[in-house]
């Protein structure tokens, strides 16, 4: 599957998320400050930083958990989603999945997927409706995708934790979203299983942009394109992850290591 990365859509000039003189003040602490980021369509961005370097904060404000005291946050160039809340911003096509998977344990990998599918219904009657072919497809391109086929007709409570993190991103894309934003998809995965979620944000990113918080640098390294550094609440550098690791500043502040010129 690795080898058929390469194949997938390229990015586009057009800009899908472009984040303004961006501020998040907690009583006092400042959590972003003056940042200024942007994202192309199609892309697979991983945002990295210490712990309280304002990660999490960008992620919240994106999709209207946090409202910021300054800036703004365009979406398709004309949707600025600091006047939106939460429901509205998703409406709009962006979801978010948090560190933890949130899945219905007693119900079926199938009935999950449905349930989560694009539709104007209350939960009840989403779960006895019958699905059309059309709707039918489509659940079993999403179950293949994320490789849980074979395990439809089981409950998600009996999954392992990776499958139950697959389940959810395969949730989230049965909402057809244009952007993505996953909190740390890979933590707590065995070794086949961070692998089996790297080719998986390589797929989906062939359709939709994926904005991704990491703390796993060996997963970073290997299935990242481009990196954006948070410190402080603002960026720090931005640039491929050759870039990042031979960059001096970063090496300082995030890496732990501290640089030594000259002798």
């Amino acid at each position: 599957m690795l080898g058929q990365l390469a194949k997938q859509q390229p990015t586009t000039d057009e800009t899908i998320l472009s984040v303004k003189g961006l501020e998040v003040n907690f009583d006092g602490f400042k959590a972003l400050r003056n940042l200024d980021f942007s994202l192309k369509q199609g892309e697979l961005r991983f945002l990295i930083g210490p712990n309280g370097a304002g990660k999490t904060t960008l992620l919240d404000v994106i999709c209207g958990k946090v409202k910021p005291s300054q800036g703004h946050v365009l979406f398709k160039d004309s949707i600025d989603l600091t006047k939106h809340q939460e429901h509205q911003i998703a409406q709009l096509g962006i979801g978010r999945k948090f560190q933890a998977p949130t899945v219905f344990s007693t119900l079926t990998v199938f009935e999950n997927l449905a349930l989560s599918m694009k539709q104007q219904r209350g939960l009840l009657s989403a779960l006895w409706a019958k699905t059309t072919s059309e709707q039918r497809e489509r659940l079993h391109l999403r179950l293949d995708m994320i490789g849980l086929q074979t395990k439809a007709k089981e409950r998600a409570g009996s999954l392992s934790h990776g499958e139950k993190q697959w389940l959810e991103i395969g949730m989230l894309l049965m909402q057809e979203p244009d952007l993505l934003l996953l909190d740390e998809p890979a933590a707590g995965m065995t070794d086949s299983e961070t692998e089996k979620t790297g080719e998986l944000l390589h797929e989906i990113a062939a359709n939709q942009t994926i904005i991704v918080v990491e703390h796993d640098m060996a997963f970073v390294r290997q299935f990242a394109r481009m990196v954006t550094v948070l410190h402080e609440g603002t960026v720090l550098r931005e640039g491929t992850m050759q870039e990042i690791q031979n960059d001096d500043k970063v090496a300082e502040v995030y890496l732990g290591r501290r640089v030594e010129r000259g002798a």
